[in-house]
């Protein structure tokens, strides 16, 4: 029984230590929680926000409205200020190391402020991909056993020393849930949204399919193999339409670099800044050409 008594003891001595820093959004069961990291500083999930003031259910029963001062949709990061008065923060190391398969975990949230929810688990997977709400590979990520009810999301994932490890984000088949890594990228993007810095990338303007897609297509209209991605629409007044693109074209390259993946196009323009201008491969029909897409100050379309 000794075994079980100390991972009861250790389980409840994180809970004591965090439990007091996890809020929960909105009322009822409908929207999330988040954690407190820092005083009057608290992170969730972007997806759990509606607007510009929230609710937050605070420990002891305290009701605050928040401000949502920045939300980086692509890695599904809201940061809300809002009063937490003594609330003491959870404990955040960025540096500390990612934890390991067969970690302790323990999962807590708040859901809509109905009361604090504690689940033990143990890490299954590290260094997991997952896409963002915009399509974005968030990398690193961390799956863990620990199971939660509805409206826990955006709540923290912690060792058993009640250090942060992450914020709980998509529950997955089969029960597994999967954290964003509480790591430097994080903590990076986080105190860019507190201070006010615009943490949003470039957009072209455009849905498209994936390679697969684009070659059965391609094929079913006669047209030979060419590796690339396949322009399903393009937004009115995006950088794109400007520049020209049209619904079927194929973008073959950017920068002069192949595009086998939307992965490969969202590093090419996470690496430009508003005035920027890329140069794109595309193909239309038979037809190869250079197109040069210029982002204005300021853009507001996906992907």
């Amino acid at each position: 029984m000794s075994t079980i008594t100390d991972t009861q003891q250790a389980i409840a001595h994180a809970v004591e230590r965090v439990g007091p820093a996890v809020v929960g959004f909105g009322r009822g069961w409908g929207r999330g929680s988040g954690v407190v990291v820092a005083p009057g500083r608290v992170l969730t999930t972007a997806h759990n926000l509606r607007g510009e003031d929230v609710t937050v259910n605070l420990h002891g029963g305290r009701r605050e409205t928040g401000r949502v001062a920045g939300i980086d949709a692509d890695l599904d990061l809201a940061a809300v200020a809002v009063d937490t008065g003594d609330i003491e923060p959870v404990e955040w190391d960025p540096a500390l190391a990612g934890p390991g398969i067969g970690t302790p975990v323990v999962a807590l949230g708040d859901p809509g402020g109905r009361g604090l929810r504690a689940t033990p688990g143990f890490v299954s997977a590290e260094g997991r991909h997952i896409r963002g709400p915009r399509g974005r590979t968030i990398a690193g990520c961390i799956e863990h056993t620990a199971p939660l009810p509805r409206g826990s999301g955006g709540g923290p994932l912690v060792d058993l020393e009640g250090r942060l490890l992450g914020l709980n984000a998509v529950r997955l088949d089969g029960g597994l849930i999967v954290a964003l890594p509480a790591g430097p990228r994080l903590a990076e993007r986080a105190e860019k949204l507190w201070s006010g810095e615009s943490v949003r990338p470039v957009r072209l303007g455009v849905a498209i399919a994936p390679s697969r897609v684009a070659q059965r297509m391609r094929r079913s209209v006669g047209l030979p193999h060419i590796d690339g991605l396949l322009v399903r629409s393009v937004a009115d007044g995006s950088p794109a339409a400007a520049a020209g693109i049209e619904r079927g074209d194929l973008l073959v390259a950017a920068a002069r670099r192949p595009l086998a993946g939307v992965d490969d196009l969202y590093e090419a323009l996470d690496s430009l800044a508003p005035g920027d201008t890329l140069q794109l491969q595309v193909v239309r029909g038979t037809a190869e050409r250079d197109v040069a897409v210029t982002f204005a100050a300021s853009e507001e379309v996906a992907t």
